[in-house]
């Protein structure tokens, strides 16, 4: 069915055949500190990106807040 070409480095070739018998040793689980360092870590990156929506909110509404103002350009009033 599959025909395999010539592959010029012969490790690659081989990596497709090989497969361990040696099961890895099981993660260790997170100290207590640790789930409550990165637990701060995440919530102050998310405050930080609220915090500047918030911020950056009036910035890009458009002008329409304060009714006894409004834009013209002064090319429309010379004609």
């Amino acid at each position: 069915m599959f025909r395999r070409e010539a592959v010029p480095f012969t490790f690659v070739a081989e990596a497709d055949a090989f497969r361990s018998n040696v099961t890895p040793p099981p993660r260790e689980r997170a100290s207590a500190s640790q789930v409550v360092a990165r637990t701060m870590i995440g919530l102050t990156v998310v405050a930080g990106l609220v915090g500047s929506l918030l911020l950056g909110m009036p910035a890009l509404e458009s002008g329409t807040s304060s009714p006894g103002h409004s834009q013209s350009s002064e090319a429309s009033d010379r004609r």
